[in-house]
């Protein structure tokens, strides 16, 4: 089964002919279906079953000749309304099965972002049909299984007005160094060198989440999956139509990243509010939007 499902609404079906009878009957009443034709006359189709808005199921599969609908594989997707990067975004495909993800070179974030692409079927479509699959643009959307809602860092307005500087300066360095420019390689070089000094001192007297704001960090031996602590700019509640189950959906700012993490009820310690902050491990999806 499919780790991520609880995080949708489906945290009872524990058991695998439980998830099997849910997904025949999602896969009954999916709205969205795209087909890609096969070279053994067969079709490959994606069906998309919303239990939300914004929020659902993708069931993959092949439908015979006639008319046999076979699952290959499944997974959970939560949209998200805002880019989050135009950054250049290259396109590799996964080894076991034709599914893509992406790998963003996101200055902001200071790692190459990897991600699930969860609108696969639109890009080989889009192959297929000789149209632009160029991404102009990433949705980002995490999901996850566990995780707590922390205090904000209290920060006067100076203070504030003095990181987004401080952010903007880092990335300009970043994008600089990578073009090879020496001085922007050692500014930066020296700016962590500085950095540590400043942490080593602090941590001794204080707590490390007042010294770490927010984090965006690689976890596990996945490439898609993150540790990150965001602050919470937007919180909405989505209700399973099947399970009743309630879904908290976070507008996250990590990095000056904007992402939306989707995360059971169940399963989130503490209340999340505007201004407080989100720390857990996410599942990285993103939605690509393909210029015309």
């Amino acid at each position: 089964m499919h780790k991520f499902m609880r995080t949708v609404g489906f945290s009872m079906y524990q058991r695998k002919q439980d998830m099997d009878r849910i997904l025949r009957r999602l896969a009954k009443e999916g709205a969205g279906t795209q087909c890609l034709d096969e070279k053994d006359g067969g079709q490959l189709c994606e069906i998309r079953a919303e239990v939300a808005p914004g929020m659902g199921v993708v069931i993959v599969g092949r439908l015979s000749q006639r008319g046999t609908f076979r699952r290959d594989y499944y997974f959970p997707y939560v949209l998200s309304r805002d880019i989050s990067s135009q950054a250049d975004c290259s396109i590799q495909r996964h080894t076991e099965r034709e599914t893509y993800a992406g790998l963003l070179d996101e200055y902001r974030v200071g790692i190459s972002l990897i991600f699930y692409i969860e609108n696969s079927m639109e890009y080989r479509l889009r192959r297929l049909n000789r149209l632009s699959a160029v991404p102009a643009g990433a949705r980002l959307t995490g999901l996850s299984v566990q995780g707590k809602i922390l205090l904000p860092v209290n920060k006067t307005a100076k203070q504030l007005e003095a990181s987004r500087l401080a952010a903007t300066k880092r990335g300009s360095l970043l994008e600089a160094a990578k073009h090879g420019d020496e001085d922007a390689i050692e500014t930066l070089t020296i700016e962590d060198i500085d950095a540590y000094s400043m942490v080593s001192r602090r941590i001794l007297h204080e707590d490390m989440y007042s010294i770490i704001e927010t984090c965006f960090m690689p976890c596990g031996v996945e490439c898609d999956q993150y540790s990150v602590i965001g602050n919470i700019l937007d919180v909405e509640v989505k209700q399973n139509r099947i399970t009743k189950e309630d879904v908290y959906c976070l507008k996250l700012d990590c990095n000056d990243v904007t992402f939306t993490v989707a995360i059971n009820k169940k399963d989130l310690l503490g209340e999340p509010r505007v201004g407080r902050r989100f720390k857990g491990q996410i599942w990285m999806q993103g939605t690509l939007d393909f210029a015309t």
